[in-house]
């Protein structure tokens, strides 16, 4: 597993200079400064049992390690590793509680995906209930609770957990506090200081940035619970290819300066969704109206670039407006450089539909890009002429 050394001549340095630096030092052998794609599937030993530290790239590879020492940096974290996915990820976090057994407290709103891992793949014992509500956690809380599932903002309706409040909760009862940090990012969020055993994150979205890319990313600081997840990782090998994880690393080093776009761009789109007539209720922890307003304003650096909203007509005129929109890109994930507009109902929460996490079929979610943010404003403002009346 890789492990963030301790001697690190960057670890005490600020967040942009480590998402360009941490792992990532001049080639060795050749100077070259971007850290290389080792294209490889085994390595040379020196003798049985002498190698340099890499064996077989199942196992570990240098531009997978290099990925993992720079994103368990930027969520001051001990241990990271590197997946396949983000659903790669979040699997080696639950398969261990779901075969022992354990119940699982996830957000009544949850990605769609892991309501579908642990309903349909793991089968595993879990409750849906709003986390930002301690009586319903309290409720909903059994002698074999084990893990405390928490997505902040949550995706598809943009609700904030008190993280610390929650990781509190957990651990005075003997359970572990997993986060979902995908829609915030580290530059916006980091977990693991406010008290969660685990940050999870599809490195597809914010990470990669760019929607050229599939990954996913663990961090914790508990070395047995990291020997769990290095564990599987090895053992079921849905791990990245060399090249994904150069595409991620080449990504990492823009966050910071995305992110700060990104937002300011969300919060120019929420200014016109917020006064429009056709928009019935609109979702963004950057409002005061938002009931989690000021939670995220202790928890985070700003409010993101994610929204969801309904209209006025339902469904029909959720899907007129989504098909209406010529900037933003009508598209499943979330998370890149281009702004993208989806019906999570029909489209990345259809897993859910009869279940008691089914979204509003009316609800448009939104990514909001870094393009300028007028073209994205006049964008939506001719979408919404779509709603009827």
């Amino acid at each position: 597993m890789t492990e963030v050394r301790g001697d690190d001549p960057f670890a005490g340095l600020g967040f942009d200079t480590r998402a360009i630096h941490v792992g990532q030092p001049p080639d060795p052998a050749t100077g070259a400064v971007v850290t290389p794609i080792y294209q490889t599937s085994t390595f040379a030993h020196e003798g049985v049992g002498r190698h340099k530290g890499y064996e077989y790239s199942r196992s570990a590879n240098p531009t997978r390690a290099a990925l993992e020492a720079c994103l368990a940096s930027l969520e001051g974290a001990r241990f990271g590793f590197c997946f396949a996915s983000g659903m790669a990820a979040e699997d080696a976090l639950l398969r261990r509680v779901a075969r022992a057994g354990g119940h699982v407290l996830i957000p009544h709103d949850a990605y769609g995906g892991t309501y579908r891992l642990l309903a349909r793949v793991l089968e595993a014992d879990f409750t849906a209930v709003d986390l930002s509500d301690p009586d319903a956690i309290e409720a909903a809380w059994r002698q074999e609770t084990a893990m405390v599932w928490v997505e902040s903002p949550t995706n598809p309706l943009l609700s904030i957990v008190d993280i610390a409040a929650v990781a509190e909760f957990a651990h005075a009862r003997g359970a572990v506090c997993v986060v979902d940090n995908t829609f915030a990012t580290p530059w916006l969020q980091q977990p693991l200081s406010l008290g969660a055993d685990a940050v999870v994150h599809s490195a597809t979205k914010y990470l990669g940035g760019h929607s050229d890319v599939i990954g996913g990313f663990v961090a914790c600081d508990d070395p047995d619970l990291a020997e769990s997840v290095a564990f599987v990782q090895r053992a079921a090998g849905a791990v990245p290819s060399p090249f994904d994880c150069f595409l991620v690393l080449r990504g990492v080093k823009t966050l910071a300066v995305r992110m700060a776009r990104h937002c300011a761009n969300a919060e120019a789109v929420v200014d016109l969704l917020a006064g429009h007539a056709a928009v019935v209720d609109i979702r963004y922890p950057g409002l005061p109206s938002h009931p989690g307003h000021a939670v995220a304003g202790r928890q985070m650096r700003a409010f993101g670039a994610m929204a969801s909203f309904t209209v006025a007509g339902g469904e029909d005129a959720a899907l007129a407006v989504v098909a209406a929109t010529r900037v933003f890109t009508l598209a499943e994930s979330l998370g890149g450089v281009e702004s993208l507009i989806e019906h999570p109902a029909r489209m990345t929460h259809a897993s859910v539909v009869g279940s008691p996490l089914e979204v509003n079929p009316g609800l448009i979610r939104i990514s909001v890009g870094i393009e300028d943010p007028d073209d994205l404003v006049a964008d939506l403002r001719q979408a919404l002429h779509h709603v009827p009346g």
